[in-house]
């Protein structure tokens, strides 16, 4: 069974954020980066698979030349082997445009599987998999906590997953593969990459697509106009009058201005 992992690489979630000049983006100079956590999880449902029914597991991730470090990471927690996407140009490209990326990219693998994290720590669209599927012409469930493959050695393998509701609630569904599924953080413990990991990783194959090769088109359907703080407010109210009259009052604003009621 090949299993496919998208990744990305995130700002590390205690780092200083300052907004680049043109509102556009984050300024990049100093900032520490990290794996996606959500993929982390989508990393760790690929290698407990791994370890169950035997195959490869695959690694692709899409951005600049810093990313073949958390690639790296990857391939030392058990990894197979890496396929980064070099685009200097990512932070520019909306989900749509990723995840064009990303399936052309894919596609040739020929899959089993294909998991991702639900979304982005920087962002937090949860668009990017869900796009993926579709473009693939894959069905995909998202919100997956735990996978079970039955009958992994043959074509028509079933994936029985456990999906994460609302309210405490889960669900159930069974679907054939190949198929692309989101994982929800939290459903397994994370591995760290041991130091014999680390060493095999310097071996194993990283191989390097230019993004331009792809032919995935780089102008955005959605555009960012601007990126801004967000902006204090303090708004006092005295409400005069007798405490009833006050109070009918209040209830009053909190429905039609506060909405809270």
């Amino acid at each position: 069974m090949k299993i496919i992992v998208a990744i990305k690489q995130v700002p590390e979630r205690d780092a200083p954020l300052r907004i680049a000049s043109d509102a556009k983006g984050i300024e990049e100079r100093e900032l520490q980066w990290a794996m996606n956590e959500p993929d982390a999880y989508a990393l760790e449902e690929a290698l407990q698979l791994k370890e169950k029914h035997g195959g490869e597991v695959v690694i692709v991730s899409a951005g600049p030349e810093r990313v073949g470090a958390t690639i790296r990471e990857a391939l030392a927690k058990g990894a197979d082997r890496g396929i980064h996407i070099v685009a200097d140009d990512l932070a520019a490209r909306d989900a749509l445009g990723v995840a064009q990326l990303l399936a052309a990219a894919v596609k040739p693998e020929s899959p089993d599987l294909v998991l991702t994290g639900l979304q982005s720590e920087d962002l937090g669209l949860g668009q990017t998999g869900v796009i993926l599927a579709e473009l693939l012409n894959l069905p995909h469930a998202s919100l997956i906590l735990q996978v079970e493959i039955s009958s992994a050695d043959s074509p028509q393998a079933q994936i029985k997953a456990k999906r994460e509701l609302e309210e405490g609630w889960f669900q159930s569904i069974e679907m054939p593969t190949p198929a692309v599924l989101t994982i929800q953080s939290g459903g397994n413990k994370l591995r760290y990459a041991t130091l014999m990991g680390i060493k095999r990783a310097k071996t194993k194959e990283l191989r390097t697509l230019d993004a331009t090769s792809l032919g995935a088109a780089a102008a955005p359907v959605a555009v960012l106009d601007k990126i801004t703080l967000p902006q204090k407010k303090k708004s006092t109210q005295i409400i005069p009058g007798a405490a009833k009259e006050a109070a009918a009052t209040l209830v009053e604003k909190l429905k039609s201005e506060a909405r809270v009621l």
